[in-house]
C-alpha cells in the first residue's frame, strides 16, 4: 500500500491546442458520410454538454432518488477559414461556379480534430482525437469591417447541435475521444489512417463501433 501523492514530477498533465481538423459531409443519396476533407484554419472547438439534469423524487417523507434527463452535446466551432464543402452545412448552394446562394438546406456533418496532451516533463506526451457525429450548424453572424492600421482577419464561428449515433452495448453518443497515451501506437495509426486517409485509402468517418474494433483488435469487421 502507498500513500497518496500530489504533483509528482512527470504527472502534472495538461491539454492544449486544436489541429488536424477534418470535415465529413453526410450524403443523403448514399445514406452515409462522404469522404473527409481537411479543415485548415481551426482556432477553437468548444464542446458543451447539456442535459443530464436531476429530477428529485420524494417518497416516505424523504428524498427517494434522482432521475436524470438525457444528455446532449452542442459545440462551437471557430476558424479563420473553412473548406468549400462546408458551404452545404452552412446553408449555401452553388448553382453555378463562383455563385453562392444562401438560406438553403443545411447538411449534417461529422467533425474530427486533435488536441495535444502534455506533462511538466514531456510537452509532447500524446494527443486525443475527437470525433463528433450528427452535427448541424446554426446560422451565424459574419462581421466584415474596414481595413485599418491594425488589420484583423475575420473569425468565423458556428453554433453546432448534434444527434447521437448508436453504440453497441452503450447509450447512443455524439462524440468519441481516442487517447493516444492509452492506445498502442499500431492501433492508433490504424485509427488515424482510416480517419485522415492514406495514399491508398480515402479518409473515412469511422463509427463508434468501428473505432472500438480497431482499438481493441486492430481490424474493422464487415
Amino acid at each position: 500500500m502507498a500513500a497518496l501523492t500530489w504533483d509528482a514530477v512527470g504527472t502534472r498533465s495538461y491539454e492544449t491546442g486544436v489541429d488536424h481538423g477534418a470535415l465529413y459531409v453526410y450524403d443523403k443519396t448514399q445514406n452515409k458520410y462522404g469522404n473527409g476533407v481537411a479543415w485548415s484554419g481551426l482556432t477553437a472547438v468548444t464542446e458543451s454538454p447539456s442535459g443530464a439534469e436531476a429530477t428529485p423524487l420524494y417518497a416516505d417523507n424523504i428524498k427517494y432518488l434522482n432521475l436524470r434527463s438525457a444528455e446532449e452535446l452542442s459545440a462551437t466551432i471557430e476558424a479563420y477559414s473553412y473548406p468549400d464543402e462546408f458551404g452545404k452545412c452552412d446553408g449555401t448552394a452553388d448553382p453555378a461556379p463562383g455563385v453562392q446562394v444562401g438560406q438553403q438546406e443545411r447538411s449534417v456533418f461529422g467533425l474530427v480534430y486533435r488536441t495535444k496532451k502534455g506533462t511538466d516533463t514531456d510537452p509532447e506526451k500524446g494527443y486525443k482525437i475527437h470525433v463528433i457525429y450528427g452535427a448541424t450548424a446554426s446560422p451565424s453572424e459574419k462581421a466584415y469591417t474596414t481595413v485599418s492600421d491594425s488589420p484583423e482577419a475575420i473569425t468565423f464561428s458556428w453554433e453546432v447541435n448534434t444527434t447521437p449515433v448508436p453504440v453497441k452495448n452503450l447509450k447512443p453518443t455524439s462524440i468519441v475521444i481516442i487517447d493516444s497515451t492509452k492506445v498502442s501506437l499500431e492501433n492508433m495509426k490504424k485509427v488515424t489512417d482510416a480517419l485522415y486517409g492514406t495514399d491508398n485509402a480515402e479518409p473515412k468517418l469511422l463509427t463508434p463501433d468501428e473505432i472500438v474494433a480497431l482499438v481493441g483488435t486492430g481490424v474493422v469487421g464487415p
